[in-house]
Formats: structure tokens, C-alpha cells, sequence
């Protein structure tokens, strides 16, 4: 697929899609997989995770366009939702957000010795 000004070309895509969808989707996968591959170490897992509950919306819509409905509400939640972005920044702006990162409880941690506590 060729790029024009380091983006995708949307003309080519768009043909692609029309004329072999078997190809456009390896194509589109391999696309999502490499841009995965270069985000940094610790969002890959994150990354990975996401594009998979995307894929599974893809999958459980009946059309293109439900699909694209069901993908727009989950990003929707995640903005507007609760614990969302919205909720996030209101927390930064009130200083709740620091005063619940610092507030959280304390634990007695019970080491787990191989063959203590064990039942066959």
C-alpha cells in the first residue's frame, strides 16, 4: 500500500477493499500490528487488548455500519463513561485525583513458599 506524505493513501485502500477484501483485511492487519509493534513496550499489551474488543465489535455487528456505531459508543464510554476522561481531568482540576492516588490501604503481604499449604 503507498503512502503519500506518510499517510496511508485512502484512494488505495478504498479500491483494495472493493476488489479483494480478503487481501484489504490481511493488509489492514498487518498495518494495526506494525503501528502496535512501534508504540512503546509498556502500551503494547494495552494496545493489543483494545484492538481486540474493537475486532470483537467488528465481528458482532451486522454491517459495516453497525459496526462502526458499536466502535463510536465504546469510545464514547471511555470519554464520557464513568471512571472515563472526563471523569479523569474533573478529578485533576479538584485535586481529588492526588488525594485518592495517596489514600489507598495498606496490606499485610503473606509470602507463598512452594509445597506450604498445597492440597492433592
Amino acid at each position: 500500500m503507498e503512502r503519500t506524505g506518510g499517510k496511508l493513501d485512502f484512494d488505495c485502500w478504498l479500491k483494495l477493499a472493493s476488489t479483494d477484501l480478503l487481501a484489504f483485511e490481511a493488509l489492514r492487519r498487518s498495518t494495526i500490528d506494525e503501528v502496535i509493534r512501534q508504540a512503546p513496550k509498556a502500551q503494547q499489551d494495552r494496545l493489543r487488548r483494545l484492538q481486540w474488543r474493537i475486532d470483537q465489535e467488528r465481528r458482532r455487528s451486522g454491517s459495516p455500519m453497525g459496526a462502526c456505531i458499536r466502535i463510536s459508543r465504546m469510545m464514547w464510554e471511555q470519554m464520557m463513561g464513568e471512571g472515563g476522561l472526563v471523569d479523569r481531568l474533573h478529578d485533576l482540576g479538584s485535586g481529588a485525583y492526588s488525594a485518592r492516588a495517596g489514600s489507598g490501604k495498606s496490606a499485610k503481604v503473606i509470602p507463598l513458599l512452594p509445597g506450604r499449604g498445597r492440597r492433592n
